[in-house]
């Protein structure tokens, strides 16, 4: 009889996985502080991408999935689920304010799949 079991991973995340800058964890902690008290941590999570590639972002999460890796800040808590964390390895989030505007900014992201996050054919989609 054929048995099939889930291979086990660590779902604990380092820097080395996903790194956050000092503004950036200013920030996670002071949305998190905001949030409605349901509210446990917060979600990174990648969208189809077109020609630029994929595109990053992040959402208040209440749940967290068997599968989810987390990295466990000083006073905030990042979830990401395996597909997620394939384009995500590696990068770098940062917190950047110019004037009326600000946000979040991944940086490296999708290096950890060999992209370089650029289009060969006009060379958009920096991250």
């Amino acid at each position: 009889m054929l048995q099939t079991t889930m291979p086990s991973y660590s779902t604990e995340l380092s820097d080395d996985d996903i790194t956050v800058t000092e503004a950036a964890r200013t920030t996670l902690v002071s949305l998190l502080d905001e949030a409605d008290e349901e509210v446990t941590a917060i979600r990174l999570y990648v969208q189809g991408g077109g020609c630029g590639g994929m595109g990053y972002s992040m959402t208040y999460s209440d749940t967290l999935l068997e599968t989810d890796s987390v990295l466990d800040g000083d006073r905030f808590k990042l979830v990401v689920d395996p597909i997620a964390l394939n384009f995500l390895r590696g990068c770098e989030i940062d917190y950047a304010a110019d004037g009326l505007n600000s946000s979040f900014v991944f940086k490296n992201a999708f290096s950890s799949t060999g992209g370089s996050g650029r289009c060969s054919g006009c060379g958009g989609g920096d991250f």
